[in-house]
C-alpha cells in the first residue's frame, strides 16, 4: 500500500494554483479535477508517492509554462520532475507559438507522433502516469460521446474527429505491446485502456481502429 506524506498535500496545492483559472475542454470543471483523477488512477493500479504526485502535475509545464520544471524539481525531487517531463509533449510557451489552424494542425501531428515513439521506450515509472492521464482522458471523451455533446466533443480537439481515433488507437497499440503479463497492474491498466478507446471509436461511428502514423496522418 503507498502511504501518502505531506508532500502529497503540497504537491494538489501546487496544482491547484498553477491550474487555478483553466478548466475542463468544453466545460466548467476546474482542471484539478483531471489531475486528482489522474493521480487516484495512479494509485488504484499500484503507484508509488512519486508518481502520484507527478499525476497531479503532469500537466503543468504543457498548461502553464516549461519554467515550472525547475520548481518541481527543487519541491518534489529529481522522480518526480522526470515523470512530469516525461508526460509532456509540448509546452506552454511552444504550444502557442502556431497561429493559423494550419500550423496548429502541423504542430500538434509533429509533436504527436513524437510523443507515441517516446512512450515506447519510456521508462516505466513514466510510462504508468502517461496511460493513467490517457485512460482519464479516454473516458471523459467517451462519456461526453455518450451523453449530449455526442460527435461535437471532438471539435474541442486541434485533429477533429479522425485525428484524435487514430491518436489514442496509436496510444493503445503501445501500452499493449508494452504491458508485460507479469505486472499484473499495468497489463489490467493497458487493457482497460484498450476497451476505452474501443468503445471511443464505436460510439464515434468509427469503420476501423487506425493509427496515426507518418502514412496515415489526417487532413
Amino acid at each position: 500500500m503507498t502511504a501518502l506524506t505531506h508532500r502529497f498535500i503540497q504537491a494538489v496545492d501546487y496544482a491547484r494554483i498553477a491550474h487555478a483559472a483553466q478548466f475542463r475542454k468544453g466545460s466548467r470543471i476546474p482542471y484539478i479535477y483531471h489531475l486528482l483523477g489522474v493521480s487516484s488512477l495512479v494509485l488504484e493500479y499500484g503507484g508509488s508517492e512519486d508518481q502520484a504526485i507527478a499525476g497531479l502535475l503532469h500537466d503543468v509545464l504543457e498548461d502553464c509554462g516549461g519554467d515550472h520544471l525547475a520548481t518541481i524539481r527543487a519541491q518534489f525531487g529529481d522522480g518526480v520532475a522526470k515523470i512530469v517531463d516525461d508526460c509532456t509533449d509540448g509546452t506552454a510557451e511552444s504550444k502557442d507559438k502556431p497561429k493559423t489552424d494550419t500550423d496548429k494542425f502541423a504542430n500538434w501531428v509533429e509533436r504527436k507522433l513524437v510523443y507515441i515513439a517516446h512512450i515506447a521506450t519510456e521508462d516505466r515509472g513514466s510510462l504508468l502516469v502517461s496511460a493513467c492521464d490517457k485512460l482519464h482522458n479516454a473516458r471523459a471523451i467517451l462519456a461526453d460521446l455518450q451523453g449530449d455533446a455526442g460527435d461535437l466533443v471532438f471539435s474541442r480537439f486541434t485533429a477533429g474527429r479522425l485525428g484524435t481515433l487514430q491518436y489514442y488507437e496509436a496510444i493503445a497499440r503501445v501500452m499493449l505491446e508494452r504491458a508485460d503479463p507479469a505486472d499484473r497492474r499495468f497489463h489490467e491498466l493497458a487493457r482497460e485502456f484498450d476497451r476505452a478507446v474501443g468503445q471511443m471509436h464505436a460510439h464515434a461511428g468509427a469503420e476501423a481502429r487506425v493509427p496515426l502514423g507518418k502514412e496515415t496522418l489526417v487532413a
